[in-house]
């Protein structure tokens, strides 16, 4: 299934023309995301790859995220994926309350590749880590991009925006209804 996030009414990105998530689901519980950022690539900021590892604040760069809730509950998760393929996953009670590093989750495999009119990045994710969130109703996906240009503008995109400034952890950005089993 593929997914395309929007950009922030607010936001300006003349070096991306679209970005896209193709979403597939695995076998032995795996969410495959893979996003597909079009535009001049070369006027995006884009760390060097680096061998994988847990690192913080990797929002504050170019960094494409999910976030994933239970329908009924409050508690969820975000994922942080950067092109350097350092990653991070965050526990939370509710709307930006009760944030602590998701321990009981592994590290995601992600692939990169670029081209001059393509950024792709893929992660896989393991849903049956997500051990917090309840099954016994459909689960809710969120799935967002923060673009960093060359020349330090940044911009925000995702599946669906609340009004006003731009926030990812929104209720209004988990768009994307789905199936945990």
């Amino acid at each position: 299934m593929r997914l395309s996030l929007r950009l922030h009414p607010e936001s300006r990105c003349p070096a991306v023309t679209r970005i896209d998530v193709d979403l597939a689901r695995l076998q032995g519980g795996h969410l495959l995301l893979r996003y597909s950022t079009t535009g001049k690539i070369s006027d995006l900021r884009l760390p060097p790859v680096t061998p994988a590892a847990r690192t913080d604040e990797l929002w504050q760069h170019t960094c494409f995220e999910a976030f994933v809730r239970g329908s009924a509950g409050e508690a969820y998760y975000e994922f942080n994926f950067a092109p350097s393929t350092r990653w991070a996953a965050y526990q939370f009670d509710a709307y930006r309350r009760g944030m602590r590093a998701a321990s009981s989750v592994s590290a995601p495999a992600i692939e990169v590749e670029a081209r001059p009119e393509r950024f792709t990045l893929q992660a896989s994710l393991w849903l049956n880590q997500l051990a917090d969130l309840s099954r016994d109703a459909g689960w809710r996906l969120g799935l967002s991009a923060l673009v960093e240009e060359t020349n330090g503008r940044k911009s925000y995109w995702a599946l669906a925006h609340p009004p006003g400034e731009a926030d990812f952890h929104h209720a209004d950005c988990f768009a994307h209804e789905f199936s945990p089993t």
